[in-house]
């Protein structure tokens, strides 16, 4: 006699079930609708009014985009056929199930509401005592863009197309002049073909006249640059009377180089290097991590692939942040972050920065690790005081920090839950992409840490 239990799908529920009974007592779906409840959705819900039938609610809807990102579902389309596949999803929806094109006009609409509400959340944390701010650590990640590097056209070749384009309008206007029509190919519509290559010169000049804009933007920053570097030299030079060695700075170009590219699909997107070698269409996903509680406490998409730039503007997001957060009192950056201007830029914030100032080795020589601390240096400045402290056990305590607080979170959010692209095309797209990434994994980080 078997010894199986009974297999039985066709029975109906004497009583009708609730849907939250099939979840564990722990699970990270009521705590995504339990934080969402906590925010204030007004600025959503004071608008989202259809017309016709009644609309979902945007608690609902935010609480699938929150779960679905936090679990590694990103497509709209996926999330609509998880309310139907997913009891998690189906707690959340409320058994209901939204359309994807409901679903993905409404993370398109509130993007910019979504972004507030990051800082929300933060507080939520706050109040639960997960999050400590203190030391806080930076760091950017590469995000492939919503297009091909294939689809990038560099300022040279847009002149050479451009040239062969008006040499071929050229010479359809001659044959639609021309009284005898014998040679133009069966098949051909002149008018046909004459639209389609005004429409690509037009395209192109748009293309060229953006790739000029940037070469300008960059003209005048390198110009900058480059008169900062004079000044630094003709300061030492008056300082020892002696001419600096080697070569002065070559000045900045105006004109755009010839491989200065634009991509036809996201203009806005920039070639940049990534992991592993080569190079690919992308934008540069920025996050500060609090040390500890891995919590995201801000973030942001700049199109510069390096990030020496991003140290001031982090510094202005984390000044802004509500009081009730607590202050930051240590940054922690690695040697693609470091310069002068924001060492200087963080001790006038009144934050302690630990930048690496160099490439800093895998494996020290026994003899450096154990080395004595140097003396302090007496009225340091900025560099210098951040010089000693990086040789300091305690300098190099909180620098070691660094690579275990922001680097996993980015390794969780592009390796295991698999956010290696933006869906939306353009900047202020991807930045709110990014806040709802950031979101999410900050929900979830919190589900981890609550004890309750």
């Amino acid at each position: 006699m078997s010894n199986f239990r009974t297999i039985d799908r066709q029975t109906g529920f004497l009583l009708p079930p609730s849907v939250d009974e099939w979840l564990p007592e722990r699970h990270l779906a009521p705590f995504v609708v339990e934080v969402i409840d906590g925010l204030d959705l007004r600025a959503m819900s004071g608008v989202y009014r259809g017309s016709g039938s009644a609309s979902y609610h945007p608690s609902m809807l935010l609480g699938l985009l929150v779960y679905g990102y936090a679990t590694g579902v990103f497509s709209s389309r996926k999330l609509e056929r998880a309310t139907f596949d997913s009891v998690a999803f189906r707690f959340i929806a409320a058994n209901d199930h939204p359309d994807h094109d409901t679903i993905a006009a409404f993370r398109r609409r509130f993007l910019k509401e979504i972004e507030a509400l990051f800082v929300q959340v933060l507080l939520l944390a706050r109040e639960r005592g997960v999050l400590k701010m203190g030391t806080v650590a930076l760091d950017g990640t590469k995000v492939h863009a919503n297009a091909s590097r294939h689809s990038a056209l560099s300022y040279e070749h847009a002149g050479k197309i451009e040239a062969q384009l008006k040499v071929e309008v050229a010479d359809l206007l001659a044959k639609a002049e021309a009284a005898d029509a014998a040679d133009v190919p069966d098949g051909m519509s002149i008018p046909e073909e004459l639209a389609q290559r005004e429409e690509r010169l037009r395209k192109i000049a748009e293309a060229r006249a953006k790739i000029e804009a940037r070469a300008r933007e960059r003209y005048e920053r390198e110009l900058a640059e480059h008169e900062a570097r004079l000044a630094a030299r003709a300061a030492k030079t008056a300082a020892t009377g002696k001419k600096p060695g080697g070569k002065p700075p070559e000045p900045p170009t105006a004109e755009p180089l010839p491989k200065d590219q634009i991509n036809l699909t996201d203009a806005e997107s920039r070639i940049m290097p990534v992991a592993g070698g080569g190079f690919d269409q992308c934008y540069n996903a920025q996050a500060a991590v609090a040390a500890g509680s891995m919590l995201v406490v801000t973030a942001d998409v700049v199109q510069a692939p390096n990030d020496k730039q991003e140290i001031e503007p982090t510094l202005d997001k984390l000044a802004a942040l509500p009081a009730a957060l607590g202050e930051t009192e240590t940054l922690l950056a690695d040697a693609g972050h470091f310069s002068g201007a924001n060492v200087e830029a963080c001790a006038k914030a009144g934050v302690k920065p630990v930048i690496a100032m160099g490439r800093q080795p895998h494996h020290p020589p026994l003899a450096e690790r154990f080395a004595k601390t140097p003396e302090a240096p007496v009225n340091p400045t900025a560099v210098k005081a951040m010089a000693h402290r990086l040789k300091t056990p305690e300098g190099r305590n909180l620098y070691a920090l660094r690579k275990q607080t922001p680097e996993p979170v980015f390794g969780i959010i592009k390796s295991v839950l698999g956010f290696r692209q933006f869906s939306m095309r353009g900047l202020e797209k991807a930045r709110g992409g990014w806040s709802l990434v950031t979101m999410a994994w900050n929900v979830k980080r919190m589900f981890v840490l609550n004890p309750a």
